[in-house]
């Protein structure tokens, strides 16, 4: 099959190197603009563009689909290719029909949930905030509707009770590969059985925002510690700010403690509103870098009754 594919992220490169080095013609890779980072600005390659150059695939990188001279350059290109297939996974962009409707067997999504729960931008920090402890990948045939076209391959995977973001991330981007894989082979063999979502059963996971990571002390140890795990939490220690990226929650209890208080000091373990503890593993405090718990303590000295707001 001649195929386009449409990424960004980190998370689509599995996918991408899935089509790369399969029998598959990859005629055109498409992927959002390049955005400057750091200092001194420079312009950095998005993942998709990096893995395709390494291919040396073309890149095509519009600002819009919809609307402008770009959309219609790129409508031109992709009319031009006539793609069997579009493959779609963390692009970015919103697809108007005229390109639904383009190839002959459509537009596939890779999307990191279990359809049709955790439809939208952000399914991998929401179901780790929701304490949901199984999730995974699905392909789906798009329609004009945000993720709710129908499910055509399914693969489910365990959540790690303290497993963070980033891992979960990871290990949801090289099952994406391997589902796009499965659906291509069934695309090829029209094994395909495609399943309409029961909307019923849906729930939207939208763009996370920087303030759902400041931690609220007042709430149980299990919405502190998704909190951490989903979105990397934050507080105030002293006048300083720190991060936590990683965090378990304690099988000690200390209902007497004011919600916020450090217990135990030994372990960095902190009183929340149900009076469990939630203990930090990894942290980074403000103007430093990321680090051990254990490493922060030698250098900070915890007293007993402080507090983090």
């Amino acid at each position: 099959m001649k195929i386009v594919i449409m990424g960004t992220p980190e998370f689509a490169v599995p996918c991408l190197r899935t089509l790369a080095e399969s029998s598959h013609e990859v005629a055109a890779v498409f992927t959002q603009p390049d955005k400057p980072k750091g200092r001194g600005y420079k312009m950095i390659p998005t993942p998709v563009k990096a893995a395709a150059e390494e291919y040396g695939l073309p890149v095509y990188q519009p600002l819009s689909l919809r609307k402008g001279e770009d959309a219609e350059q790129s409508m031109k290109i992709l009319n031009d290719i006539a793609p069997d297939l579009i493959v779609v996974t963390a692009y970015g962009q919103i697809l108007p029909k005229e390109i639904l409707d383009l190839p002959r067997y459509g537009c596939i999504n890779i999307h990191a949930s279990l359809l049709p729960k955790y439809r939208g931008a952000a399914p991998i920090n929401w179901v780790l905030l929701n304490g949901e402890t199984v999730t995974g990948v699905t392909s789906m045939q798009m329609s004009e509707g945000l993720d709710t076209g129908d499910m055509l391959i399914r693969k489910s995977t365990d959540i790690g009770k303290n497993e963070t973001y980033e891992e979960l991330y990871a290990r949801l981007s090289a099952m994406g590969g391997e589902v796009l894989a499965e659906t291509l082979e069934a695309v090829e063999n029209g094994t395909l059985v495609p399943e309409k979502q029961d909307d019923a059963l849906s729930c939207y996971s939208p763009m996370i925002r920087k303030e759902m990571s400041a931690l609220d002390f007042s709430k149980t140890a299990a919405e502190v510690h998704n909190t951490i795990r989903g979105v990397t939490g934050f507080a105030m220690l002293g006048d300083k700010r720190i991060k936590v990226f990683r965090s378990e929650i304690s099988d000690n209890i200390a209902p007497d403690a004011g919600d916020g208080t450090i217990v135990d000091t030994e372990r960095f373990s902190v009183k929340c509103g149900d009076g469990r503890l939630v203990t930090f593993l990894e942290v980074q405090p403000e103007g430093k870098k990321r680090m051990k718990t254990e490493d922060f303590i030698r250098g900070r000295k915890l007293a007993k009754g402080e507090k983090l707001n």
